[in-house]
């Protein structure tokens, strides 16, 4: 209490000792924690408030708090009420601090003076802090098309977490599986040269960094502390060695300095990922910079880990049309623009234009983009036939012409050509100059939740798949509408409580990757990052590089499932709910068909269907249905398991099916 004016930054003194506020403090972090909430404060600082307010008689407020208690959270057991009525009890714990008078005469410097962009200081900062209406029509001259800065939410700098992780680097393998699971990346590994760790103190630890590749050179996972969300996920996956961890969770309050060295990295260590192919494994993978960082995503999320990765493989060429749910809001909430640009300032382009037209929202980028690059193509063509270009720069041509469609190889190739063709006064070349942007093939990318794929959307979405362009959509799979509160979809399960299915799910989930399949020129495959890291980034690569439409639907852990061991442990309830058959891991290929193997590979193994009730019990939106309908519980349970085990024996049966060619077959049927 006496140390909270050491605390508060002069403008807010100022401010509360002008307008004669009071102020008060209470430590509902600490109280949540001890009484088992976890993060949770909003039920103690609701009584805080009528403790202080006199709105009403606060008996009153705690007596009818907690009669809504029983009303909200009768469902979720009597633990659930316990825990809400003691932070109801502790609320009043809440302390008044005294506002001196002398802060009403402090200076105060307002203006925030760092090296921050124009825009940033001029635009985002102001509209952080709800002066939006004050901006001047002027600071937008140049952005009458909407279009906004890349990486702005970079700096925001929260300092939200009550906790977050501290690296001992004496039990770290340097596997990276920790940055490749942060929802925010908000810890990531860091290959310093020589040059580079004289720049930091020497009570930095550094560790030798593994591989030949990167000799010279040292290692160290380094935490943004004040953009850290504390959810542990990190913690969760982290190996370490003999079964220590190279990471734990720490009080905010004793990082604060070591985030002078996350500084220091992103400013002045360089990136590595060119030392390595980071498509090659998921080590590999967090070398390249994440152009996805720094969300408003819930603490623990479980979408946002696959778009990173995304953006970490193909971001510098990447196109994304966002269908409107969780990941367009934390995807782009002006100001805030998670989405970033790596050091040669490239990265994805973002769009959203509705919840229901984002697939053919995204295939208008494909026959757009199609459109353009073959006018480069036919200029190219034009360039082949003229006096004025040498038999090198006629030998690039051809290599685009080829390559085109190839993403990576048409990358280097069209680098080549801009150089070859800059400060030429031909008229062709700076036709093709002017087309630059569209030498490199896009990375297309539709984003969505599953309310969008399986329901609104799904019209458009086949529609667009059944076209055979090649466009790759990611459905984030939480099996409800999680932006809009937890509202049932048709990917929700059997069983599964959830808004307009209060008594559990009556009929099965969807199957989208199967509908999607039977087109048989779909790439499709079912993933969940937290039971096989290694599968997502194969089958990122496979969607990625297969020319035609492509399908990714990825186990999405949400807070509206409720899970019991909290949403740091997302990962592990992913592998959970692989291991028990609640979800498959498989993949669909039709290259695999023009080799004459069957395109269909199920990639997780027989479940021990023995754990499946213990999953399900692991969730609230399953134990709320034994609260409120005790007699149809099991039966409803006994469904949502005899579905997922007919799910996994239709798909046992199509991975060993007998598959060669049409040819073959008939000629054996004629012989």
């Amino acid at each position: 209490k006496e140390e909270v004016g050491n605390h508060l930054p002069d403008n807010v003194k100022k401010y509360l000792a002008k307008n004669n506020i009071k102020l008060y403090i209470i430590n509902a972090t600490n109280i949540a924690d001890e009484i088992g909430l976890g993060n949770r404060t909003n039920t103690i600082l609701q009584s805080a408030f009528f403790k202080i307010s006199n709105v009403i008689p606060y008996e009153l407020a705690v007596e009818q708090m907690k009669k809504f208690i029983v009303k909200s959270y009768g469902r979720k057991g009597e633990e659930i009420i316990k825990m809400n009525y003691a932070a109801v009890d502790r609320g009043g714990e809440v302390e008044e601090v005294e506002v001196l008078r002398e802060w009403a005469d402090l200076n105060v410097d307002m203006v925030q003076k760092d090296d921050a962009p124009e825009f940033i200081q001029k635009v985002v900062r102001p509209v952080n802090a709800q002066r939006g209406y004050d901006l001047p029509v002027s600071v937008f001259v140049g952005r009458e098309d909407g279009t906004w800065e890349h990486g702005t939410a970079t700096y925001e700098k929260r300092g939200v977490a009550a906790s977050v992780p501290v690296w001992n680097p004496d039990n770290c393998i340097q596997c990276n599986q920790c940055a490749y699971v942060c929802p925010h990346a908000t810890i990531r590994p860091f290959v310093l040269d020589e040059k580079e760790q004289k720049g930091l103190g020497e009570e930095v630890a550094l560790l030798k960094t593994q591989g030949k590749q990167f000799e010279g050179t040292a290692f160290r996972i380094q935490v943004d502390v004040l953009d850290c969300l504390g959810c542990g996920n990190c913690v969760d996956v982290c190996p370490g060695k003999k079964g220590q961890s190279a990471l734990e969770m720490v009080p905010i309050t004793t990082q604060y300095d070591n985030q002078k060295n996350w500084d220091y990295m992103v400013q002045h260590v360089s990136s590595k990922a060119h030392l390595v192919d980071t498509k090659l494994n998921v080590k590999n993978s967090q070398f390249a910079k994440p152009l996805f960082e720094f969300s408003g995503a819930c603490s623990g999320c479980g979408e946002t880990p696959y778009i990173k990765l995304i953006t970490q493989l193909y971001g510098d060429r990447m196109m994304i049309a966002n269908a409107t749910g969780c990941s367009s809001i934390y995807g782009a909430s002006a100001p805030s623009t998670p989405y970033t640009k790596n050091e040669e300032g490239k990265g994805p382009s973002w769009a959203n234009s509705l919840f229901e037209d984002n697939a053919e929202f995204g295939f208008g980028f494909v026959i757009a983009q199609a459109s353009m690059r073959n006018r480069v193509g036919d200029l190219m063509q034009k360039a082949r036939k003229s006096a004025d270009f040498s038999d090198s720069q006629k030998e690039l041509f051809v290599q685009w012409i080829e390559n085109k469609d190839n993403g990576e190889a048409v990358k280097e190739i069209s680098a080549q050509i801009v150089a070859v063709l800059t400060g030429m006064e031909n008229e062709i070349a700076k036709e093709i100059l002017s087309l630059e942007k569209y030498l490199t093939k896009k990375s297309i990318w539709v984003f969505g939740g599953d309310g969008w794929a399986y329901d609104i959307g799904f019209g458009g979405l086949d529609h667009v798949l059944a076209m055979g362009q090649d466009i790759n959509v990611l459905v984030l799979d939480t099996e409800v509408y999680s932006n809009t509160g937890g509202q049932s979809s048709k990917s929700t399960p059997t069983a599964a409580v959830a808004k307009f299915a209060a008594a559990g799910k009556r009929i099965r989930k969807k199957d989208l990757g199967m509908i999607a399949a039977t087109y048989g020129y779909v790439y499709v495959a079912q993933v969940a990052m937290g039971a096989n890291q290694a599968h997502y980034l194969k089958a990122l690569k496979e969607a990625e590089e297969y020319n035609g439409p492509s399908l990714i639907i990825a186990y999405s852990p949400c807070i509206s499932h409720g899970l019991r061991s909290g949403m740091g442990m997302a990962q592990t309830e992913q592998k959970k709910a692989v291991e028990c058959g609640y979800w498959s891991l498989w993949r669909y290929n039709p290259k695999l068909e023009e080799e004459g193997k069957n395109p269909f590979v199920l990639d997780s193994k027989e479940p021990d269907w023995s754990k499946f009730r213990d999953f399900l019990m692991g969730e609230v939106r399953y134990t709320q249905l034994v609260k409120s309908f005790p007699h149809e519980a099991d039966e409803l349970f006994e469904a949502a398991k005899e579905n997922a085990q007919w799910r996994y024996r239709s798909y046992q049966r199509m991975a060993n099916a007998h598959f060669g060619s049409v040819d073959a077959e008939t000629a054996k049927a004629e012989g």
